[in-house]
């Protein structure tokens, strides 16, 4: 009994300094969010859906520094439709466990702050406004790693873009549910492998 008690503390050490270990200096993410998407199904009921690849290098523990790239399309049957892009850099920065008073909601995840910077447009057919000019966005997100490699998370950021032509400062809260997989340099291997 003793030993299945001791394998069971190490098995749950071992996940947690995993996850550790996936978001040290040297290592990759990438994935993205798919950021909204509901399709009607009443008559004239419209689509919109957008999607947001990212991939970011950790040049510190817990910093990671990449790019970002934002597509979505919106409209409905005998409507214009709406194209949206966002092209830029985005910071992310993962919370410490107990950091600041906050304590991992469950062992195998993390709370992290992304930031984005880069330009942006809105263009829409059949005569519409369009604008084009700077986007920016902030806000809180969670992962959760399902494996020491992949996380699936949920991230709340408002967005805007400030821009030229018809279109104007636009702004919004969106919600992005998505994954990122963590691929870890030698030394991330090596940590694992110590773990193990």
């Amino acid at each position: 009994m003793k030993k299945l008690i001791f394998t069971g503390i190490l098995a749950v050490a071992g996940l947690v300094s995993t996850a550790n270990a996936q978001i040290q200096k040297g290592n990759w993410m990438v994935g993205g969010n798919l950021v909204g998407a509901n399709f009607g199904l009443n008559s004239g009921g419209g689509y919109n859906f957008a999607i947001q690849p990212k991939g970011a290098y950790f040049v510190e523990d817990n910093v990671a520094v990449g790019g970002y790239v934002d597509l979505g399309f919106s409209g409905a049957k005998d409507s214009p439709t709406t194209f949206t892009y966002n092209v830029g850099a985005l910071g992310r920065y993962y919370l410490s466990p107990g950091e600041q008073g906050v304590d991992n909601l469950l062992n195998h995840g993390r709370w992290f702050f992304e930031g984005n910077l880069g330009v942006g447009g809105t263009s829409i057919s059949k005569g519409g406004s369009s604008s084009n000019g700077l986007n920016f966005g902030f806000g809180p997100g969670y992962s959760y790693f399902i494996t020491p490699n992949i996380g699936l998370e949920g991230l709340v950021k408002y967005d805007a873009n400030a821009g030229f032509g018809n279109g104007g400062y636009t702004n919004r809260i969106t919600f992005g549910l998505g994954f990122q997989i963590y691929l870890p340099t030698s030394k991330g291997r090596e940590v694992i492998n110590d773990v193990k």
